[in-house]
Parts: C-alpha cells; sequence; structure tokens
C-alpha cells in the first residue's frame, strides 16, 4: 500500500511539473478578471494531475470499486468538459446539460442509484422507489455543484475535498471496506502536490497553478460516488458495514450549506441559482477582515468539526433522526447567521468593546 501512495504521489507531482510549462505556452490559464482577483496567468491543471493516479489505480486494481470502468469514464467525461469550460468558458445552461446527461446516463444504464436515505424519520429506511433515478441525478449534481462553488480561495477546494476524503477514509476502515480505503487514500495522496503548489509551498520554485473547473467537477463527482458507493451498497450479509446516508450531509457540510444558502439567496433576490458573485462563505470572511490563509484555516476548521460530527455519529450508532435534525437546525443557523453576518459582526465588536 506504501508504494501505491508513493507512486500516486510521485505520478501527481511529476503530472503538474511537465504539464506546467505546457499549459503557460497553450494559454491553458486563469487570467484575472473583475471576480477573480489573483495575480497573473495561473495553470488550470490541478484536475489532471488528480486524475491520472486514479485512473492508473484503477487500470491495475480495477476491483478497488464497483464499476470501475464506468467511474473511469463518467469522471473522465466531466474532467473534459471542465477542460473544455476551463478554456473556452461554456455558459451555465450548457454545462449543467452536460452534466444532466451524463448523470442521466450513470443512473439509467449503469444503474448506479440511490436507493434509500435511511431512518430519516423514525419509521424505518425511507426507500425511493419511483423516485430514485430523479433523486440520484439532483444528487450528482448538487455534489458536483458545490465542489465547484467552493473553489474560489488557494487551498480551499484541497482542503475541504481532503477533509471528506479522510472522513470516508476513517469510515471505510472502521467498517473493514479495505478497497474503498486504499481508492480513498490514494485520492487524498494525489491532491497533496495539488495543494502545495497552489498555496505556493514548494520551496525555491514557483509553481503556482488552480485546480479549475475539471478539477472541482471531477472532485464532486468522486465525492458523490464513494458516497454512494459507501451508503447503498451491501458488503456482506447485513448491512451493519454501510454508511448511514444521514453522515454523508455531514461530511460534505461546508460544501453543501454554502452551496445551498447561495442558491436561496440568490433565489431570493430573482437572480438565478447559478449565477456568480463574491458572496460565498470564502468572500464573506476575508470581507469580515480575515486574510487568506485565516479564511482556509477557520473553514477546513469547521469542516473538520462536521465530518467529526459525522463519523462519531457513526461509531455512536447515534438515531439518524438525530443526526438529521441536528443537521437541518446547523443549517438554519448557518442561513439566518450569514444572511444577517453584518449585524452579527456589529453586534460582537461592540460586545467585545463592552468588555474590554
Amino acid at each position: 500500500m506504501l508504494l501505491t501512495l508513493l507512486f500516486a504521489f510521485c505520478l501527481a507531482s511529476f503530472t503538474l511539473c511537465i504539464l506546467y510549462p505546457i499549459a503557460i505556452k497553450v494559454g491553458f490559464v486563469d487570467r484575472p478578471t473583475s471576480r477573480k482577483l489573483h495575480q497573473g496567468n495561473i495553470p488550470l491543471i490541478g484536475g489532471v494531475s488528480i486524475f491520472l493516479p486514479i485512473v492508473i489505480l484503477l487500470f491495475f486494481v480495477p476491483d478497488v470499486i464497483s464499476n470501475s470502468q464506468v467511474f473511469i469514464c463518467c469522471s473522465g467525461l466531466l474532467l473534459l468538459i471542465g477542460l473544455i469550460d476551463d478554456k473556452f468558458d461554456l455558459s451555465v445552461f450548457i454545462r449543467v446539460l452536460l452534466i444532466t446527461a451524463i448523470s442521466i446516463w450513470l443512473v439509467v444504464f449503469a444503474d448506479i442509484k440511490i436507493h434509500h436515505l435511511g431512518d430519516l424519520i423514525g419509521f424505518g429506511d425511507l426507500f425511493l422507489n419511483n423516485a430514485e433515478i430523479l433523486f440520484t441525478v439532483i444528487a450528482i449534481i448538487g455534489a458536483v455543484t458545490a465542489f465547484n462553488m467552493v473553489d474560489g480561495l488557494d487551498g480551499l477546494l484541497g482542503g475541504l475535498s481532503m477533509v471528506t476524503f479522510s472522513a470516508l477514509a476513517v469510515l471505510f476502515a472502521l467498517n473493514g471496506q479495505t478497497n474503498l480505503l486504499l481508492f480513498n487514500t490514494v485520492i487524498i495522496v494525489s491532491i497533496i502536490p495539488y495543494v502545495l503548489c497552489n498555496l505556493g509551498l514548494i520551496p525555491k520554485r514557483k509553481m503556482k497553478v488552480f485546480m479549475g473547473d475539471s478539477g472541482s467537477l471531477f472532485i464532486g463527482f468522486t465525492v458523490i460516488w464513494l458516497l454512494i458507493e459507501g451508503s447503498q451498497r451491501e458488503f456482506g450479509p447485513q448491512m451493519d458495514n454501510q454508511i448511514k446516508p444521514v453522515t454523508a450531509l455531514w461530511i460534505i457540510a461546508i460544501p453543501l450549506m454554502d452551496m445551498a444558502y447561495t442558491m436561496l439567496r440568490r433565489i431570493r433576490k430573482q437572480q438565478s441559482p447559478f449565477k456568480a458573485d463574491r458572496e460565498h462563505i470564502h468572500h464573506v470572511c476575508e470581507r469580515l477582515g480575515l486574510s487568506s490563509i485565516q479564511t482556509l484555516v477557520l473553514i477546513c476548521c469547521i469542516a473538520v468539526v462536521f465530518a467529526l460530527i459525522g463519523v462519531i455519529g457513526e461509531i455512536m450508532q447515534l438515531s439518524e433522526m438525530f443526526m438529521f435534525i441536528a443537521f437541518i437546525v446547523t443549517f438554519i443557523g448557518y442561513y439566518l447567521c450569514f444572511t444577517h453576518i453584518w449585524k452579527v459582526t456589529v453586534f460582537l465588536r461592540n460586545l467585545s468593546c463592552r468588555i474590554k
């Protein structure tokens, strides 16, 4: 396993080194705009560097996940869509249409579906039956969109995805699902070189790269695939080694809540839910006076707390209904806090002055 992880790390690093000058030369870069405030033209090659080690792993160990060929096909298509979007800036409608088409193909022809939501209301597992296809397609689009939306700050998408994959790795290890544990660990190791470059942490060499839409689409799809794999597939005669579906909410809490809040806010303003703006959680934190690094650390720490809640809930076998209600209450608090964030900020500052 250690050799596999070392190979994945080296391949991801090598891919970045090889593609970096090529991307600069052919103009496959992200240029600064009024909404993108970075300096200089940054290559959009992070997604490819993560994708290649995963493909190599599945080529040599195809049984590490079920339907590995389907996964490679769908994730590869999403990566390609992202690459085209990064280069030519596809319209939101075209991008969503293509993602929807891939999701429908995955569900209808490959039979990858969310069959049940667990015991959310205390009366046994809630089976979707005829709503399986629609719900699964929405879940795939939602996960892909959620991770795409948080890719707006150096290190954030990489950090949040590593939190998610680490939580999944812990759960797979506890449940004895060694193949999925290996798959998750390879993903984590493959992300590390990208994060180091993205944050400019490579000593004596400036090689800043971005994930690009190709990377965020691939990451989001891989997350939802593993959540479906872990919560819907039976790994033995009993279902005790499945991850509870409600745990998925906690594992991807920050991307999910940020997406839901952002879309609800835009709809409330009678805007398109997919309209780009600078009102995401990382933008708000920076406008509150936090530096980029402080914002990154804060958001990732909150994500770790939420993921730990999900993992602890699994370990302690807490009621799924309790975990679901707790998540809904948490999201309501998140929504109200960010809806009135400036009032909350003024209140806290005044309170701080009084205490001093």
